[in-house]
């Protein structure tokens, strides 16, 4: 049985919030399980090229979640024309929010994963490679809460702003033509260090819009760290699998993954 809602993850307008670019308003949608005892917690946020949100990355992920025994919530965060680092302060302060909650939601605060598709991802990674404090951030008692999740799930995910990057994605998250620092600081292979949490990784050998070399990097990345890492790379099967509910080679992402989360205390 599970506890469905939703709730603004800002209690006054979002930082960088300007009514040219839309009444955006971010939300948490949860899906907490009904236990006896404090449970993981995996915020899921869907892909789609920072420029909208896939659904089918978003609920039925929430849902498997549940069904393997750990609570979900969706974010709905911001994308273009909202650029860096807003759709990551929405990321950090979804984390907190679920932190600050934590009892009152029965949720582990020890726990708490991010799991991210494609841009998605992207955004995912970033929350475990971007730990600095961001001055947009409000000083509440929300803020105050660690922004850093306790595990990353990153499935197609764009990691890179370099040779094996997704143009598309970064020009909604930077801009066309941004300064080279920038770049720099959003290719999440080059922010990775011993702080950064474990990470479960899959992609396909044959994606065709996110070069696996993406998920090849970061591996390495966390390899060089001493970051405890599971990499899956699947022969075939294009971008955006998703669950891979229609595939039976790639569906298998979805039992390793939660193999391990059990492994790191997130199922009972």
């Amino acid at each position: 049985m599970t506890n469905q809602f939703s709730v603004p993850i800002w209690q006054a307008d979002p930082p960088g919030f300007d009514p040219i670019n839309g009444e955006h308003r971010p939300t948490l949608s949860l899906s907490l399980l009904s236990t006896k005892k404090p449970t993981g917690m995996v915020i899921v946020l869907p892909g789609g090229g920072y420029e909208f949100k896939a659904d089918y990355e978003g609920a039925p992920v929430a849902a498997w979640l549940n069904e393997v025994g750990v609570s979900s919530a969706v974010l709905d965060y911001r994308v273009a024309p909202y650029r860096y680092p807003y759709p990551l302060l929405d990321a950090k302060r979804a984390i907190q929010l679920v932190r600050y909650n934590a009892e009152k939601w029965g949720i582990d605060p020890q726990h708490i994963g991010i799991l991210g598709f494609s841009a998605g991802g992207h955004l995912a990674a970033s929350t475990g490679t971007h730990l600095e404090y961001f001055s947009e951030m409000p000083a509440d008692e929300i803020g105050g809460m660690d922004s850093r999740p306790d595990a990353m799930i990153l499935c197609y995910a764009v990691i890179s702003s370099g040779r094996y990057g997704h143009q598309g994605s970064m020009n909604n998250l930077l801009g066309i033509n941004p300064p080279a620092y920038l770049r720099l600081a959003v290719s999440n292979e080059l922010q990775v260090t011993t702080r950064t949490p474990p990470a479960f990784i899959w992609q396909t050998v044959e994606d065709g819009a996110v070069p696996v070399e993406n998920s090849l990097q970061f591996a390495q990345a966390l390899r060089d760290n001493q970051v405890p890492f599971e990499l899956h790379i699947f022969p075939n099967g294009p971008h955006g699998k998703a669950l891979g509910l229609d595939d039976p080679v790639v569906g298998q992402w979805r039992g390793l993954c939660a193999a391990w989360l059990k492994t790191f205390g997130f199922l009972p």
